[in-house]
């Protein structure tokens, strides 16, 4: 399951890069295939561990196929014509940063840690919407909205979201992670 995920990650990745050319079929393909992969990503876990096939080197395979697919679907993102790619990349440093303080609470053996604004089910949603908000601001208001002297797609604003919500994420995770460190 992990790897259907990841293989629909990429696929999504791939609709949202070539998005802008044919935009009234790619975007919601892609965001069907977000949400899909993000339910196969959601369930994999739980089937390994109902038919007696979790191990750790399932868990380890998930968290980096994970990855590999924030950066696929993100970076899809960000090289796309729908997005700055300094904002992109800013969005990839977030949501990397906010998965790596969650599995460095697991290193130091206190246990995988979720908390925080916005963790990966959040993106999910988040990137599932973004394509259809696209979609909205196309129709309606030639796909960027005005805010004050900046012009941005829905595509930024998830950006933007992502790279400060999942920055204050990062730091929020690793506050609490140091509190758990003996000095």
């Amino acid at each position: 399951m992990s790897w259907i995920a990841f293989a629909l990650a990429i696929l999504a990745g791939v609709a949202i890069f070539l998005s802008p050319s044919m935009w009234q079929l790619l975007l919601p393909i892609s965001a069907v295939l977000v949400i899909v992969s993000g339910l196969f990503d959601a369930l994999d876990g739980k089937v390994a561990r109902l038919t007696g096939k979790e191990s750790r080197r399932g868990d380890l395979l998930d968290h980096v196929l994970d990855r590999y697919a924030d950066v696929i679907m993100v970076g899809a993102v960000a090289v796309s014509a729908w997005c700055d790619p300094y904002i992109g990349m800013l969005a990839i440093i977030g949501m990397l940063m906010t998965s790596y303080m969650g599995t460095q609470c697991q290193a130091i053996g206190a246990g995988r840690l979720y908390s925080g604004l916005l963790g990966r089910a959040d993106r999910v949603v988040l990137l599932t919407i973004a394509p259809l908000l696209q979609m909205v601001f196309i129709l309606f208001s030639e796909g960027r909205v005005d805010l004050g002297p900046v012009s941005l797609s829905a595509f930024e604003l998830v950006m933007i979201w992502f790279a400060l919500v999942g920055n204050i994420t990062a730091v929020q995770r690793a506050l609490r992670i140091w509190k758990m460190v003996p000095p």
